[in-house]
């Protein structure tokens, strides 16, 4: 079976910023990058190009002119980077000999174009920085993807899951997790080898993927057998139902003698304490439910007594 790797991010859509105080200038690169099939978006200093990128974003490309009232290009650039450094920037200007390449590269900006400029030139340096960020993406799935199952690894648990407790919280929105556990993994392993046992693994992978929502749910391979689940904008009870579903579509691949045990855990946020530590609290709290599931004899879903309370009339 191949690994699970084909869904799990939502593909990124190029979008640019253009900066530039001549209004004829801005519209027309606009114009062409419209045309070449980019999304783009305009702002006339560097000043309305950060509050932009701040409530538009996120955006691939920023191609400012340096020369600006408000905010000039290389302060745009340094602030840019400093906030998002994700983004690439190329600088053009028709003041060549007052600014240097090495300054504007210096500041963060990926290139540099001189006005006057032909199209061609600057679909070139675009071209170059986008295949140059798609090489990076490519590494950074290197980092963050399990090798054998193809989802999501536990070091990109330990860095996603403050985020998505965060993002929750200043949204108001309900963020569950779920720890899974494969019931006498060990005996399945030792009785058809682990090369059956890897197999198992990436199918459960699969049986989780295609239970999920695409681009919203997010699977974990947590550690050997156990798997970890972050379900976003569900209630309890829709997350028991999701959960259920993972754990019968398990029982009918016939996986004999194993079977799937769940602890489901709802992230709640105390003010009088930082973020860190409900996070740490949520990772306990899906954990003893687990266990208690395991206590039972394996085979079910425990939800947490905090998450249960949350629930009740």
């Amino acid at each position: 079976m191949e690994k699970a790797t084909f869904w799990l991010q939502k593909p990124s859509k190029q979008k640019f910023l253009v900066v530039d105080d001549e209004a004829f200038f801005r519209e027309s690169l606009k114009e062409y990058l419209e045309g070449a099939g980019y999304q783009c978006e305009v702002a006339a200093n560097g000043k309305e190009a950060l509050e932009k990128i701040s409530s538009n974003g996120p955006f691939t490309i920023v191609i400012t002119d340096i020369v600006m009232p408000e905010m000039d290009g290389l302060t745009l650039i340094r602030e840019v980077k400093k906030r998002w450094p994700e983004i690439d920037l190329i600088a053009i200007t028709g003041h060549a000999k007052e600014v240097k390449y090495t300054d504007v590269i210096r500041a963060g900006a990926s290139d540099f174009v001189r006005k006057p400029f032909d199209f061609d030139e600057l679909e070139a340096k675009i071209a170059r920085i986008l295949k140059e960020r798609e090489l990076r993406e490519q590494l950074r799935a290197l980092t963050i993807r399990d090798p054998l199952t193809g989802i999501f690894n536990r070091r990109y648990f330990e860095e996603k899951l403050p985020e998505e407790c965060y993002r929750a919280w200043r949204q108001n929105y309900p963020l569950h997790l779920v720890m899974f556990d494969i019931d006498h993994f060990k005996q399945y392993n030792d009785s058809y080898g682990h090369q059956a046992g890897d197999e198992l693994l990436r199918r459960f992978a699969n049986i989780i993927l295609s239970s999920t929502r695409r681009y919203i749910d997010l699977p974990f391979r947590y550690g050997g057998d156990e798997f970890a689940l972050l379900i976003p904008h569900c209630d309890t009870a829709g997350v028991c139902k999701i959960v259920s579903r993972i754990l019968n579509r398990y029982q009918a691949e016939g996986f004999e003698p194993t079977t799937l045990s769940a602890g489901v855990a709802r992230f709640i946020r105390r003010e009088d304490v930082p973020l860190n530590k409900d996070v740490d609290d949520l990772i306990l709290r899906a954990d003893e439910a687990l266990y208690e599931a395991k206590r039972r004899g394996g085979n079910c879903l425990v939800i947490d007594p905090k998450t249960k309370s949350l629930s009740l009339p």
